[in-house]
């Protein structure tokens, strides 16, 4: 049974029009994001998942795209190529390149990020037994980039029932955002002609049942307008993310079954307001993530519950300390919320309204619920053992960066 997948297909022959003028010169892939060129972020994230072989698609500017990679060996990867015309659409690109193509490959638009987790996906696709599989944002958030819409349904199995490019169906439940894995034996279904691979493939899988939809809270960006240039550029430029847990990380933690209702009962850990303070001086954001389920149960109120949280970023500011957000959940366990831990809520809350990569962020934590919020989220985290202090943990984070 196939374990790992070693190699990636980038689709990046389009004149990328809806660029221009960045495009004259360039193709699409290339355009400079943060002083890189776009396609060196791609690289950079397949090959931390493990790839080591990379086949571009091309057609326009082919040169730019050869001359900057060359054989790949730069980038740590081997870096391959196939070019065709500017006029080729996807399916053509894909069909042309056919012996090239390893029997299971990852296959992924030249203008799209998303924080790819390879080895669930894969995992994802053998469940499922599919020819391909693609990754669809669920869109939980409203925040389909720019208001993009929903055009795909999947089905509480995960497959793929519906695939819409008119985005005409109000159940649609997520946005195709490529990412796929494709097992070579869909080119047996291609035709002779110029096609589409999204217009003419896809919904011939999702008729035959072939199609599974590996589903994604993590939002993705593009580059495919000025407008989404820029806020990929947001999103890409480098950030230091800490999320903290609350009771037992930064403050004491109270009697099993019983809450810090007031700021009488708030006490900060030995070590906490050093280890924030480190954190703050090299230019990390803080962000606390924590259950506060004595509001459920009506032990305290909200307001108190924002009192606490004013008071004590009051007094870490006399340190120089600045939390960037509080996130709390004040729901019960039988609410079916989706924010309380270890459902991964609040983090996937926090990257969208701050713009940054969970997977590129550090989660500590002090139980497993914390922990299994953080693996959800696929975040690094970080748990406290008994008796461990945050200091030492950040100590131990700032040291290995």
């Amino acid at each position: 049974m196939l374990s790992t997948i070693r190699q990636a297909v980038i689709l990046a022959g389009g004149e990328g029009l809806r660029l221009r003028p960045l495009t004259n010169r360039v193709p699409k892939p290339m355009v400079a994001v943060n002083d890189r060129p776009f396609l060196e972020y791609l690289v950079e994230l397949l090959k931390d998942n493990g790839i080591t072989e990379v086949v571009f698609l091309l057609g326009y500017l082919p040169e730019k795209i050869t001359g900057h990679f060359g054989d790949g060996s730069k980038f740590g990867i081997e870096a391959k190529y196939s070019t065709g015309k500017v006029s080729d659409k996807t399916g053509t690109r894909i069909r042309n390149a056919g012996q090239q193509l390893d029997g299971t490959f990852l296959l992924l638009y030249g203008d799209n990020y998303y924080p790819l987790n390879l080895k669930k996906m894969l995992a994802f696709c053998i469940e499922h037994d599919t020819l391909a599989s693609t990754t669809v944002y669920t869109n939980r958030d409203g925040k389909g980039e720019y208001g993009t819409e929903n055009n795909i349904y999947v089905d509480v199995d995960g497959h793929v029932v519906k695939y819409d490019k008119g985005r005409k169906d109000p159940k649609l439940n997520g946005v195709d955002i490529g990412f796929f894995i494709v097992n070579k034996k869909v080119l047996e279904l291609m035709p002779d002609s110029d096609f589409s691979f999204e217009e003419e493939i896809l919904p011939l899988l999702v008729k035959k049942r072939q199609l599974a939809g590996y589903q994604t809270r993590h939002r993705y960006h593009y580059i495919t307008t000025l407008a989404s240039l820029k806020s990929t550029e947001k999103y890409l430029q480098p950030k230091k993310i800490i999320l903290l847990d609350r009771d037992g990380v930064i403050n004491r933690k109270p009697a099993e079954g019983d809450y810090i209702k007031n700021w009488g009962e708030f006490s900060f850990l030995p070590g906490a307001i050093e280890a924030l303070r480190l954190l703050t001086e090299k230019g990390y954001d803080i962000f606390v993530i924590t259950n506060q389920r004595g509001v459920a149960r009506g032990l305290m109120s909200i307001n108190a519950l924002e009192s606490i949280h004013r008071k004590m970023k009051t007094e870490l500011a006399k340190h120089g300390i600045d939390i960037k957000q509080i996130y709390y959940c004040p729901h019960g366990e039988d609410e079916g919320c989706d924010c309380r831990k270890p459902k991964p809520g609040m983090l996937f809350q926090a990257a969208s309204e701050h713009d940054f990569n969970l997977t590129k962020a550090v989660f500590i934590g002090d139980d497993e619920r914390d922990r299994q919020a953080g693996e959800a989220a696929d975040c690094p985290t970080t748990i406290l053992s008994p008796g461990e202090d945050l200091v030492s943990v950040v100590k131990a984070l700032l040291k290995s960066r």
